[in-house]
């Protein structure tokens, strides 16, 4: 028998690990646009799924923005029958909120999340690759946004309730492509992807070559690493705010406050997360670093200033207690 291509291998390994440990007969949901990464995801699930006792669908979101962007729906869902997976099309309207790709992005995961309830799915997978993961941390990078950002995406995270896979955060996305040559699949080159008024296609095709160009190879590899690292930091933190928070938050009138002291009793790293999980957690907003200092400041350089207006709250000094209330508190 022919040897197994050795991208091929990698990918049904990869798999196969994310699979593992799914109930027998439940049903997984691969999100396939028919570009190379989720071809040749697709085609490693219906694979490995069967072997697993799984059953294999597809969802394939037809975002209207393209004017062939019913007939590439088409070839996804033909190319995911062959393979085994039972495919489905759907056509979404695609808004304004956010930019084009945050629009694109929040309907299609819309559409995913709905598929998956509708057939009770064990999980959904997405074909993101290690190249998507340290694009998205460079990214993050630049934009200054903290910890949270460069931690990049999760290999399983959460849509609502339903498990969010994405097995090949450790493949290259030239792997992805050797994978569908070797199978004979032929993907589809999205030419939003090679658009440089995109700021992810401008890190793509310029900056990481730059970087690889100027300090040598393994530069998205090495953001990858970054970005692992940082994750085990943020659960470790995660873990003693989890500890630390029922000791030393309390209900207020239309919100809730936390202890001056207690805060003023953490270093400055903890207090500012145990900030924004309070803010997060309540109004179900997120800080900036800037918002989350000046809340820091009632604890830590008390001189009589007033409340401080956030997105969705506010927050003020009230003796020992530091209050966050709703925007139309009035308080």
């Amino acid at each position: 028998m022919p040897s197994l291509h050795p991208a091929v291998a990698e990918v049904r390994r990869a798999v196969r690990s994310a699979l593992t440990g799914l109930p027998e007969g439940a049903v997984v949901i691969v999100g396939l646009s028919g570009g190379a990464d989720s071809l040749a995801l697709a085609a490693a699930v219906g694979f490995e799924a069967p072997k697993l006792g799984l059953r294999a669908a597809s969802v394939t979101v037809d975002h209207g923005l393209q004017p062939d962007s019913a007939e590439v729906a088409s070839a996804a869902a033909r190319a995911a029958a062959t393979l085994g997976l039972d495919p489905l099309i759907v056509r979404v309207e695609v808004g304004t909120e956010g930019g084009p790709e945050a629009a694109a992005r929040d309907a299609r995961y819309g559409v995913l999340r709905d598929a998956a309830r509708d057939v009770r799915a064990a999980a959904v997978l997405l074909g993101h690759t290690l190249d998507d993961q340290a694009e998205t941390v460079l990214l993050g990078l630049a934009r200054g946004s903290g910890a949270g950002s460069l931690q990049g995406m999760a290999a399983a995270s959460d849509l609502d309730g339903i498990p969010l896979l994405r097995p090949l955060l450790e493949v290259r996305r030239a792997t992805t492509r050797d994978a569908c040559a070797a199978q004979g699949l032929e993907p589809w080159d999205d030419p939003h992807n090679r658009d440089p008024k995109y700021a992810r296609v401008r890190v793509r095709e310029t900056v990481l070559p730059m970087l690889e160009a100027e300090l040598g190879p393994g530069i998205a590899e090495a953001l990858v690493r970054t970005a692992a690292q940082l994750r085990e930091d943020a659960e470790a933190f995660d873990e003693m705010i989890d500890e630390t928070i029922e000791d030393i938050v309390e209900p207020a009138e239309a919100g809730i406050a936390v202890s001056v002291a207690a805060l003023a009793a953490n270093p400055p790293a903890l207090r500012h997360r145990i900030i924004r999980h309070v803010v997060a957690s309540e109004f179900h907003v997120s800080l900036t670093r800037t918002q989350t200092l000046e809340v820091a400041r009632l604890v830590t350089e008390w001189a009589g200033q007033g409340p401080i207006d956030l997105p969705g709250c506010r927050a003020r000094r009230a003796g020992a207690l530091i209050e966050f209330t709703g925007a139309g508190s009035g308080l």
